[in-house]
């Protein structure tokens, strides 16, 4: 099966004999024929699983890092909310352009590390051991991610696909127009305060980052089994970045309004 994805559809041909089974001296008569050359091989290596494994920890990595610096250095909010600005506009090229420029993407994982680290150090200084928690949550989501796409529970169909990107744009606006409401309105449409229509929109929110690992999972997936280039694997280890920043977030935001209750 042919992929849609621009990035696997390459020249794959069958070097199969298509007519009738070749008689030795017709073999003897091609090769030794001048215009006879053996088909080349792939100007680049495929890409593999340890591949996504390797980029996604240095990516990863670079994320921790730069976080566990800004909150050592307790990184103003002004230093964060700019690296934050810087994060979105890397994040954004690498998402658009497809990238797999390795200091794009390293770049993008160091500018939000560094707002990862100033907003976490803020939210444990408001409730204590949150930050853990959040963690632990995130990693539990992913764990029950790809346990459920191993066991191919939920199945990424194309139809899947256009829901969850649909999803994606449909929440984004409705946080742009709730904060944009929050300047008229206290607390905007109570999208994100401490009340039933807050707690099922930051639920929400995590359910999503979920359906967007799924998408991460079937794409590397994808990649293995057409031969992506191996580079492509930088693309991999960002959208698995990007997904688990938007669960981890949302998570810490999520349990902060349980805790405030408390």
């Amino acid at each position: 099966m042919e992929s849609k994805n621009p990035v696997f559809n390459r020249s794959r041909q069958s070097a199969g004999w298509q007519g009738a089974t070749p008689t030795p001296g017709h073999l003897q008569n091609m090769y030794d024929s001048p215009s006879y050359a053996p088909s080349a091989p792939p100007a680049y290596r495929a890409m593999t699983i340890d591949d996504v494994v390797v980029r996604g920890f240095m990516t990863l990595g670079t994320l921790v890092v730069t976080a566990a610096a800004a909150w050592y250095l307790n990184v103003s909010l002004g230093v964060a909310i700019g690296a934050a600005l810087v994060a979105l506009v890397l994040g954004l090229i690498a998402s658009f352009k497809m990238s797999t420029n390795p200091a794009l993407i390293l770049g993008y994982a160091a500018f939000e590390g560094v707002f990862l680290g100033a907003i976490s150090s803020a939210y444990e200084n408001l409730y204590n051991g949150i930050v853990l928690q959040a963690v632990l949550g995130t990693a539990f989501a992913f764990g029950g991610v790809l346990t459920v796409y191993a066991l191919r529970v939920v199945r990424v169909t194309p139809k899947f696909v256009r829901f969850v990107v649909a999803a994606g744009i449909a929440a984004i606006g409705l946080m742009l127009v709730n904060m944009i409401a929050g300047f008229f309105v206290a607390g905007g449409l109570g999208l994100r305060t401490d009340s039933p229509l807050g707690w099922i929109f930051s639920i929400a929110m995590i359910l999503l980052g979920c359906f967007f690992l799924l998408l991460d999972f079937n794409s590397i997936e994808e990649g293995v089994r057409q031969g992506a280039p191996e580079k492509f694997a930088w693309q991999c280890a960002f959208g698995l970045t990007l997904s688990l920043v938007w669960i981890y977030l949302e998570v810490l935001r999520f349990i902060s309004i349980f805790t405030r209750s408390d």
